[in-house]
C-alpha cells in the first residue's frame, strides 16, 4: 500500500542524504598531491579548427588531449606527451611520448645505466582523419616556424647488435660520432629524405630549406654542413673539414644562410672563429668576417656564444664578437703546480660590483658579446656595441637604420644600495655605429616607437612619463599636465622610487601612446600631451575597476586606431573580473562579462574569431574553455582533477577590516566544507604583503616549498586567514603588526575561531614577520617561520648568494623598508629586529632554514633557533641540505608538509607529537629514519 510522504519526512530524508553526502567526502591528505592534474601548452590552430592541452599530473604520466573546436566532447588522447605542437598549416600534431614515469623508475632502483634507459619516441597526428604514426628512439624532432608542412627527426644513436657467442667471425668495431640519423619527411609521409652522423640541424622560417651539420666519424669523415632544398629534394655541401659549425641561421625569407665556424681544435683554449655566407639559390660558401676584418671592436676575435640575426629586408646581418683575453704570464706558466698556485678575491673598494656578483656573473662575462653589423652589399662592418656602451636594444623584427642603447657603468658601483641606478641613453647609427646621446642618467627602461619617431619610458624620479622626439632632439613630458590623476603605484609603501601602471603600446604612426592609470587608459598625443583622453572615461576609477588592453595579435606592431579595443577588467573591491570593449577614440567602456571568477590566458586563433580562455575560482579548477570575443556560452573543454568532487573542499570570503591606524583593508578568509558557524575550529594565519586580490585564484594541493598548503588545511577542518599588510616606512614590524593583529581580531570576533588554537606560518618576509609577532604577542599557540630575518644589524651587511648582491639595498630600498643605512637609523634596525627581544617569546616554534639559501643568510635561522635554545623555549630548526631558499627537492617538499601538518595539528588539535619533535633526530640516525612516528605516551 502507498503512502503519502509528509513534508516533515521529506526534509529528515533530504537531511539524510546530506548527511550521508559528508561522510562519503573526505579529508585532503599528503597521498593526494602526486595526481593533482595541472593544465599546460594549450594552443589552437591559426584557423581555429583545433586546440590542444597537456594536462599533467604532480608525478606520473601525463597526456595530450586534442579535439575540434565545434566538439568538445570528442577528444583524441595521446599518453605522456610532450614538447607537441601543431604544424603551421594547423593540420598536424607532433611531439615526444615519455617512456612510462613507472617503469623508468624501477629501472633506476635497478641501477640501470643510462645508454639502457628506455628512450623518447615520437607522434603524427593528423586531425582530418585520426591517423596516429610514431616512431621510436628519438632525441629530438624540429618543424618549421611560419610555414610549411615538413619534420626533421633526429633518432637516438642505434646501440650494437649484440654478437652470438658460437659466432667466431671478428666483429668491426663501431665508428666514434657524435652524429645520429636524421629523418626528414613530409609530415604526410609522401616525401622523406635521411642523413646520417648528423649533430644539429634547422628549418628556415618558411619551411623552403633545412640545413644540417655532420660530425666528424673517426676521425677519417670531415665535420661539414649541408643545405636540403625541400622543393627539390636536393642536398648541397656548404662547407666541410672544419673541427665545428654553430651558431646557423636563415635571413628571414631564406636568401642567404650564415654560420659560424673554426678549424681549432676542440680543446682550444681560445679557438678562432670566422663567420662564412652563402645564397640559398646559389650555395657557394665564403668567409664573410674573419678576426681581421675592419671595423670590428679592437682587441676581439668572433664569438660562438652570439647568435646570428638578419635584418628583415635582408640587407644586414648581426653578429657578436668578444673580449680576445691576453694571456697572462702567471696563468701560463707551467712550471708552477697547481698546489702552489695562490687562489684568493680581492674585494676591492673601486670596484663596481662587488667580489661575490663578479664571481656569480663570471661564465657570463667571460662570454660577454659587443653586436656588431655588417651591410651585405658593401661589406662594410659598424661596431654597434662596445666596452663602454654594451647594451644595445635590437627588436624582434629588425626594420630601422638605428637602435637604442644604454649603459649604467656610470652609476653601477652604487648597486650595492641603490638598485634603482641611472642609465645613460642613446641613438647608435646601425649603418656607422656613431652613437648619439639622448640623456645621461634616466630612471627607466626606454623602449623605441614602432615607427620610430619617439623613445619613452617612465621616470621613477619625477613619477611622470616622458618621451624623447628624435627629430627635433626634445624631450616631451607626456603626463605632468594631467589634472586630478597620479601615473606612479598608488599603493606602493617602500622607500624606493614607486613604480608605473605601464603602457599599452602605440597607436599607427606613432600618432599616440595609450598608458595606464590605476584604473584607466590615456591616450596622449606627444605632439599636444595637453590634449590626452581618458579613453575609458574615468569609469575604472569610479567603480574601481582597472581597465587593461587585452593584446590579441602577438605579431602586432601599433595599435589600429579603427580596430575595437578589447580591455580586461578587474574590481579592487569584490574581485570579480572579465572582459568590455572601448573605442581609441574614448567613451565608456561597454561590458562583456563581469563575474566572481579569475580569466586569465585569452589566446585568439590568427586567422578567425575564435579563442581559448581559463577560468577558475577557489572551487572551479583553472579548466580550458572556448568562445570567441563575446565571451558568450563558454564551453569548458578540459575536466581537471574530477576527484576532487569527493573531497572536502572548503570555501573562500572576503573580509574587510581595519588596520590599527584605521585604513580599510581585507583579507582572504577561508572556511572548511560543511562549515558551521557555531563550532569553533582551530585558526591557521599566514601572510605576505597582499593576497586579497587572489580571491578567486585556484589553489593547488601541492607538497609545500617553504609555506602551509592552504587547501590541505582548509580540508582538514582549519580555518585559514590570510590578512593584507600596508607598511609605514622604518616600521616593517610594527606595521605588521597593526594590520594582522585587528585582521585576526576581527575574524575571532564573528564567533567560529577557537581563539586559544590559533597559529602563524610564514616564509622569507613572511618568516621575518612570524618571527616579529610572537616577540609582541602571545596570542598564537605555535608559530612557522621559514628563512627568517631575525637581526637586521647582522643581515644588513650580508650577501644574497643567489645573484652576489649586498643586501644593503633591501634595507635602505625596498622590502624591508627601513629607509637608511645602519649607521644613520641603528635604533630602527635594532627595534624591528626579533633577536633582541626573543627573552618575550612564548611561543613554539618551527623554523626551516637550509644551508644553500642563496636568499636570506642562513644564520639568520641559526640566530633564532640559538636565541630560543639558550631561553629554554619550545623551538625545533629544520635545515634541508643542499637546499635554496625554497625547496627545490620535492622529496624535501613532501617531508616539509608532513612535518608542518604535525606541528600545528600537535598544538592545535591535540594530536600525539611525532618522534622528531619529542625525540629529535640525532646525527648517528641520520638517512636512517624520518621519525614521522607519533608519540603516544
Amino acid at each position: 500500500m502507498l503512502r503519502k510522504i509528509s513534508g516533515v519526512m521529506l526534509v529528515c530524508l533530504f537531511l539524510a542524504v546530506g548527511s550521508l553526502s559528508a561522510q562519503q567526502k573526505r579529508s585532503l591528505t599528503h597521498d593526494d598531491y602526486d595526481g593533482w592534474e595541472s593544465l599546460s601548452s594549450n594552443r589552437i590552430t591559426k584557423d581555429g579548427k583545433w586546440v590542444g592541452y597537456m594536462i599533467s599530473p604532480q608525478e606520473g604520466d601525463g597526456r595530450l588531449e586534442i579535439l575540434s573546436f565545434k566538439d568538445v566532447s570528442k577528444k583524441f588522447v595521446i599518453s605522456r606527451a610532450q614538447g607537441w605542437s601543431f604544424s603551421p598549416d594547423g593540420a598536424f600534431a607532433v611531439g615526444k611520448i615519455e617512456p612510462q614515469a613507472d617503469s623508468v623508475r624501477l629501472l633506476k632502483l635497478k641501477k640501470t645505466k643510462k645508454d639502457d634507459m628506455p628512450k623518447d619516441s615520437l607522434f603524427i597526428y593528423q586531425m582530418a582523419n585520426g591517423n596516429l604514426e610514431k616512431m621510436a628512439n628519438v632525441k629530438s624532432f624540429s618543424i618549421p616556424q611560419e610555414e610549411g608542412s615538413w619534420i626533421a627527426i633526429q633518432f637516438e644513436k642505434e646501440k650494437p647488435a649484440k654478437k652470438d657467442p658460437s659466432d667466431s667471425t671478428k666483429t668491426e668495431k663501431p665508428k666514434k660520432t657524435d652524429g645520429t640519423k636524421l629523418l626528414v619527411r613530409s609530415l604526410d609521409g609522401s616525401k622523406s629524405y635521411e642523413f646520417e652522423r648528423v649533430k644539429s640541424y634547422g628549418f628556415s622560417k618558411n619551411g623552403d630549406f633545412l640545413q644540417y651539420v655532420l660530425a666528424e666519424e673517426d676521425t677519417l669523415d670531415n665535420a661539414a654542413i649541408q643545405l636540403l632544398n625541400l622543393a627539390t629534394g636536393e642536398s648541397s655541401l656548404l662547407h666541410e673539414g672544419n673541427t665545428s659549425y654553430e651558431r646557423v641561421s636563415f635571413s628571414p625569407e631564406s636568401k642567404y644562410l650564415a654560420f659560424v665556424s673554426t678549424n681549432d681544435s676542440a680543446k682550444a683554449e681560445k679557438p678562432y672563429y670566422e663567420i662564412f655566407l652563402t645564397t640559398t639559390a646559389s650555395p657557394d660558401v665564403n668567409v664573410l668576417i674573419g678576426n681581421e676584418t675592419p671595423g670590428l671592436l679592437e682587441d676581439s676575435r668572433i664569438s660562438s656564444d652570439a647568435s646570428i640575426r638578419f635584418s628583415e629586408d635582408e640587407s644586414r646581418m648581426f653578429f657578436g664578437v668578444m673580449d680576445d683575453y691576453v694571456d697572462y704570464d702567471y696563468e701560463s706558466d707551467t712550471t708552477i703546480l697547481d698546489e702552489d698556485r695562490v687562489s684568493l678575491d680581492i674585494w676591492g673598494w673601486q670596484d663596481a660590483e662587488i667580489q661575490p656578483m663578479q664571481l656569480k656573473n663570471k661564465s657570463r662575462e667571460q662570454k660577454r658579446t659587443y653586436t656588431a653589423t655588417i651591410d651585405l652589399s658593401d661589406k662594410q662592418v659598424a661596431q654597434l656595441e662596445d666596452r663602454e656602451v654594451n647594451n644595445v636594444v635590437l627588436e624582434s623584427k629588425i626594420e630601422k637604420d638605428f637602435a637604442l642603447a644604454w649603459t649604467d657603468a656610470p652609476y653601477r658601483r652604487n648597486y650595492s644600495w641603490d638598485i634603482q641606478i641611472g642609465r645613460d641613453l642613446y641613438a647608435v647609427d646601425i649603418e656607422t655605429g656613431a652613437r648619439t646621446l639622448i640623456e645621461k642618467n634616466i630612471s627607466g627602461y626606454p623602449s623605441l616607437s614602432p615607427e620610430g619617431k619617439y623613445v619613452s619610458w617612465y621616470s621613477g624620479r619625477d613619477s611622470s612619463w616622458v618621451a624623447y622626439d628624435l627629430a627635433s632632439k626634445k624631450q616631451i613630458d607626456l603626463t605632468e599636465g594631467i589634472e586630478g590623476v597620479v601615473f606612479y603605484d598608488e599603493l606602493h609603501d617602500s622607500p624606493s622610487l614607486p613604480g608605473s601602471y605601464g603602457s599599452a603600446g602605440w597607436l599607427a604612426d606613432d600618432a599616440a601612446i595609450l598608458i595606464y592609470d590605476r584604473f584607466d587608459i590615456w591616450k596622449i598625443d606627444p605632439k599636444n600631451p595637453s590634449a590626452a583622453v581618458n579613453l575609458t572615461s574615468g569609469e575604472g576609477r569610479k567603480q574601481s575597476i582597472q581597465f587593461r588592453r587585452q593584446d590579441l595579435d602577438r605579431e602586432e606592431r601599433s595599435i589600429d586606431p579603427k580596430a575595437t579595443l578589447y580591455l580586461t577588467a578587474f574590481n579592487e573591491i569584490n574581485k570579480e573580473s572579465g572582459m568590455y570593449t572601448g573605442k581609441i577614440n574614448g567613451g565608456a567602456p561597454a561590458k562583456i562579462i563581469m563575474t566572481p571568477h579569475r580569466y586569465y590566458g585569452l589566446t585568439k586563433a590568427k586567422d578567425s574569431d575564435e579563442i581559448i580562455i581559463r577560468r577558475s575560482t577557489y572551487n572551479e579548477n583553472p579548466d580550458l574553455y572556448l568562445g570567441d570575443l563575446s565571451l558568450k556560452n563558454l564551453k569548458k573543454a578540459s575536466d581537471l582533477n574530477p576527484q576532487q568532487a569527493g573531497i572536502k573542499w572548503g570555501s573562500v570570503e572576503l573580509v574587510d577590516y581595519l588596520a590599527n591606524d584605521g585604513t580599510p583593508l581585507q583579507g582572504l578568509l577561508f572556511k572548511p566544507e560543511y562549515f558551521d558557524e557555531n563550532k569553533k575550529y582551530p585558526m591557521m594565519v599566514y601572510f605576505y604583503e597582499r593576497n586579497s586580490d587572489g580571491l578567486y585564484n585556484y589553489r593547488t594541493p601541492a607538497p609545500s616549498a617553504s609555506t602551509i598548503n592552504i587547501p590541505y588545511f582548509v580540508s582538514n577542518d582549519y580555518v585559514v586567514f590570510v590578512p593584507d599588510i600596508k607598511y609605514e616606512l622604518g616600521l616593517p614590524g610594527p606595521s605588521a603588526y597593526d594590520c594582522i593583529i585587528p585582521g585576526v581580531q576581527s575574524v575571532v570576533a564573528k564567533g567560529f575561531v577557537d581563539k586559544e588554537n590559533m597559529a602563524i606560518q610564514g616564509q622569507s618576509w613572511g618568516g621575518y614577520q612570524v618571527a616579529y609577532l610572537i616577540t609582541q604577542t602571545d596570542m598564537f599557540k605555535a608559530a612557522g617561520a621559514g628563512a627568517p630575518v631575525v637581526n637586521m644589524t647582522s643581515a644588513y651587511g650580508g650577501i644574497r648568494w643567489g645573484t652576489g648582491m649586498s643586501r644593503m639595498f633591501q634595507y635602505e630600498q625596498t622590502q624591508s623598508r627601513i629607509g637608511g643605512t645602519l649607521w644613520q637609523k641603528p635604533l630602527y634596525y635594532i627595534e624591528n629586529s626579533p633577536l633582541f627581544f626573543m627573552d618575550r617569546v612564548n611561543t613554539p616554534v618551527l623554523i626551516m632554514h637550509n644551508d644553500e639559501d642563496g636568499a636570506v643568510p642562513w644564520y639568520q635561522g641559526i640566530e633564532m633557533f640559538m636565541a630560543l635554545k639558550r631561553l629554554n623555549q619550545p623551538a625545533w630548526l629544520l635545515q634541508y641540505n643542499g637546499e635554496d631558499h625554497n625547496l627545490r627537492q620535492r622529496k624535501n617538499r613532501k617531508d616539509l608538509s608532513v612535518r608542518l601538518s604535525q606541528f600545528f595539528d600537535h598544538y592545535l588539535k591535540g594530536a600525539p607529537a611525532p618522534l622528531w619533535m619529542t625525540e629529535g633526530l640525532p646525527a648517528v640516525e641520520k638517512g636512517r629514519t624520518l621519525k614521522y612516528e607519533l608519540n603516544d605516551k
